[in-house]
């Protein structure tokens, strides 16, 4: 039997349930000729009788009765999850997806481990990646997204925090070789830029155009493994201000500039937006964003 039947069997339930014509066309809101073509069509298909028709009305037969247990368990179980949809939709329970670049992981993570707290039947799944997870096709409930306002259709985007850059080295790196005096003259300074001929990242695009090649002795492809490497005094890289703020096995060599700063966006599907676990989930990252270390600019 095809999905397109179920309006038929549906259909035949109901007749069976209210044993006439008029009584299944008003349950269903449609016109008597359409319970009947629907019953004559049903019939047709599965090459038997579903019904005896008599005087007083519709009674199924017993290959009607074997078709309609089957309806009914089959309303019910529809009854029973259109409930557990609707309940969704006011509740904080399930699955919440959220994606975000992997720098951002110390960030979210306690964020996230107290929304959880919060919401003890709630699964949190955290996707980092550099692909833009597809919002569309429901790869994710919320997605934090860094640079330019994201501009793909139906996609509710609010502006959220921005993270701000700046030129770090280790202690032991400043130690051994000193502190640069500007980056317009930087010496014999090693520097970790980007692997990428083209870098997307507007911090590594500028280091790539302002600094001698000769003095880029390090590259990664992800910002992630920039940090590592500055720990590690391989030179001095980028890291994010927030990350830095309380660490003393670092030295900011070279404060943010807007031209290296991020801006970070909040993006959402219009059919998930205002439902209540997104919009729960959206106000309590804001409100918990609030104490996070303020860019001065």
């Amino acid at each position: 039997m095809a999905f397109n039947d179920w309006d038929e069997v549906r259909t035949a339930f109901q007749v069976a349930r209210l044993g006439t014509v008029s009584g299944a066309a008003g349950a269903l809101g449609v016109h008597h000729a359409t319970v009947i073509r629907h019953i004559d069509s049903l019939e047709g298909k599965l090459g038997t009788k579903l019904f005896q028709r008599h005087a007083r009305g519709y009674t199924p037969t017993e290959a009607g009765q074997d078709l309609l247990k089957v309806a009914q368990s089959t309303d019910d179980q529809l009854a029973q999850l259109a409930n557990r949809i609707r309940g969704r939709g006011n509740e904080v329970t399930g699955e919440l997806i959220i994606t975000s670049l992997a720098v951002l992981a110390p960030l979210l993570s306690p964020a996230l481990a107290a929304f959880r707290e919060a919401h003890p039947e709630l699964t949190i799944k955290f996707l980092t990646d550099e692909r833009l997870f597809r919002l569309e096709y429901g790869e994710a409930h919320v997605a934090i997204r860094a640079g330019n306002p994201p501009d793909q259709p139906d996609n509710v985007v609010q502006k959220f925090y921005k993270q701000g850059f700046a030129l770090y080295a280790s202690r032991e790196y400043i130690e051994r070789m000193g502190m640069p005096e500007s980056l317009e003259d930087v010496g014999n300074h090693i520097f970790i830029g980007s692997a990428e001929d083209t870098p997307r990242a507007p911090f590594f695009a500028w280091l790539q155009k302002h600094i001698p090649a000769k003095n880029i002795g390090y590259q990664v492809n992800q910002i992630t493994a920039a940090r590592p490497a500055l720990l590690a005094g391989s030179g001095i890289g980028f890291s994010t201000t927030w990350s830095e703020e309380d660490c003393e096995d670092t030295v900011q060599v070279f404060g943010p500039r807007p031209e290296w700063n991020s801006q970070l966006w909040l993006v959402t599907h219009v059919d998930l937006h205002r439902t209540a676990k997104v919009q729960t989930f959206v106000k309590f990252l804001k409100d918990w964003a609030t104490r996070w270390p303020v860019l001065e600019e």
